[in-house]
């Protein structure tokens, strides 16, 4: 059974109530889950701004309409992660100090390539939270599992020891190192490490999803490199996209060694397809929301 995430809110001293799930993405292509993906993709490098007009033509070109771009935009403002600004008279939207951050941050974990080797080690993450805080151990336990950690019991999660910084600044951001220590740690034993990964780790889950990339965003690949130019209105839509496919996928992954995953298994062929299809569309994808930006004003 694949596992079910809920997000988890914090509280963010600038903006207010961020659902960090709405940055990291969720299965299914949704409105706001694209706007995220423009906003990471093109509004960084311009202080995180974007006018609504800008907006609802981007949009437009993935197929979303001006009500459901508006309707996506008031959800993300109310949970923090836009905030309404003006400039130069034109109406618009900018990423929150939080969401900002928070992107940042991600673009190692999803544009990254990180594989663990077996002689790196775990991170071990024990945490224990009194009942009379139990969302706050709600909340905890939603990150750690956004974070792409395993659980080897309720109390004790595992990960990749590559992984120990983006936890650790991940626990104090949430306030929540009172309750937590984190560990480097080595399996000394007993049993099969393979067999205990795959009890940690619902890699069927995981490998399904690679499964479901590879159906969607392979033909595309295929079929542009078959062509000799690369349109920008096509690539940007594409681009976007694959993306926005593409982004939960290294949260559920940290990365395990080679040597422990299942036989077949499809994380490097999907990456393949992924960081192909950027190499290919990016350039073309940016060029044209610059010039469309400069048209919508």
């Amino acid at each position: 059974m694949r596992r079910q995430i809920e997000p988890g809110r914090y509280r963010d001293r600038v903006s207010g109530v961020v659902e960090v799930s709405e940055l990291t993405a969720v299965p299914g292509v949704q409105p706001r889950q694209l706007i995220v993906t423009v906003y990471g993709l093109y509004a960084r490098q311009s202080g995180g701004w974007l006018s609504v007009a800008a907006l609802v033509r981007l949009l437009g070109v993935l197929g979303v309409d001006e009500p459901a771009v508006r309707s996506s935009i008031s959800r993300l403002k109310r949970r923090g992660i836009l905030l309404a600004q003006r400039q130069d008279g034109a109406a618009g939207y900018a990423l929150s100090e939080q969401a900002t951050e928070i992107l940042l941050e991600g673009d190692e974990r999803i544009f990254g390539r990180h594989r663990a080797e077996l002689s790196d080690g775990w991170l071990l993450a024990v945490f224990s939270v009194p009942e009379s805080e139990r969302q706050k151990r709600h909340v905890l336990r939603s990150r750690l599992a956004a974070l792409g950690l395993g659980t080897t019991s309720p109390g004790v999660w595992i990960a990749p020891a590559h992984l120990a910084e983006q936890v650790r600044h991940e626990v104090a951001r949430l306030e929540l190192d009172g309750y937590v220590d984190l560990f480097r740690a080595d399996h000394l034993a007993f049993g099969e490490l393979a067999e205990k990964v795959s009890d940690w780790w619902d890699l069927a889950a995981l490998q399904e999803s690679y499964r479901e990339f590879l159906a969607a965003r392979g033909p595309v690949l295929a079929r542009w490199r078959r062509r000799r130019t690369t349109p920008g209105e096509e690539a940007f839509a594409d681009y976007v996209l694959a993306l926005t496919d593409w982004r939960r996928l290294p949260y559920l992954d940290p990365g395990l060694p080679a040597e422990l995953l299942p036989a077949g298994w499809l994380g490097a062929e999907a990456a393949e397809v992924f960081f192909a299809l950027r190499e290919r569309l990016a350039s073309a994808a940016q060029d044209y929301v610059g010039q469309l930006r400069l048209a919508a004003g």
